[in-house]
């Protein structure tokens, strides 16, 4: 089951399990605001669009029964670990696995069919700078085998009138998302600004959008991930269930 410098990680829900490369990129706590953003309906059909080692679909799994998600993954060491991990869990049949590019998603997954897509995308774009295009953290972190705009556009391909696309990104996107939403018919209806924690800039949001949605953006309360002693506050410990 475990390959050299893997190791299983307990997600604290359910029993759930996961493995993960010591060596290479570890899920954070991004991947698991953007899983405790989602409401998911207990029969929906879910899309996770670049799941790397597959924490979404499994938090997802664990805390709403989802009735199926196909996990996109392009890296083929990365899609095989997300697999086993399906495997240890029990849940390869309602967990699937696609080591495909999620820019042809749509060509695997009916389009139209699809009640949520969630998606923790590389932050960084390509820009410039040398990169690795092969290296696992690199792909990861920079938008070197998708954009921004690829993302969306799937996204809105595989939804349902009236699915929903949740997302976590950087604020400094923020306009870059906003308008690529409405470029695709995807209208932004929740934003959530995260800060380290009171007095500190904001380094990351969580957006939801609705296709075919009419226009209406509430912004909810921040999100602070450290109190004052350098501790999670008792939101995040929430989020974590502890």
């Amino acid at each position: 089951m475990l390959k050299e410098n893997e190791r299983i990680d307990d997600i604290e829900l359910k029993g759930l399990k996961i493995i993960q490369d010591k060596t290479g990129f570890c899920f954070g706590i991004d991947a698991v605001l953007v899983a405790n953003f989602c409401h998911i309906k207990k029969n929906s059909k879910v899309v996770d669009l670049g799941t790397g080692t597959g924490i979404i679909p499994l938090i997802l799994w664990g805390k709403n029964k989802p009735s199926k998600i196909y996990a996109i993954e392009i890296q083929k060491e990365v899609a095989d670990m997300a697999k086993r991990s399906m495997e240890l869990n029990e849940v390869e049949e309602n967990i699937e696995i696609l080591n495909i590019d999620l820019k042809e998603a749509s060509k695997y997954i009916d389009i139209d069919s699809v009640d949520v897509v969630v998606s923790n995308p590389p932050y960084m774009n390509s820009g410039g700078g040398l990169l690795n295009p092969s290296d696992k953290k690199a792909i990861s972190r920079h938008e070197l085998l998708c954009s921004l705009e690829d993302i969306i556009k799937e996204a809105r391909k595989l939804l349902k009138d009236n699915g929903s696309f949740y997302m976590i990104h950087r604020p400094y996107r923020l306009v870059d998302i906003i308008y690529l939403l409405r470029k695709y018919k995807l209208e932004p209806k929740i934003l959530r600004f995260i800060h380290p924690k009171r007095g500190k800039e904001p380094n990351m949001i969580l957006i939801k959008a609705v296709k075919g949605g009419n226009p209406e953006l509430r912004t909810k309360a921040p999100l602070y991930v450290y109190d004052d002693d350098g501790k999670y506050t008792k939101e995040i410990d929430d989020i974590y269930g502890r």
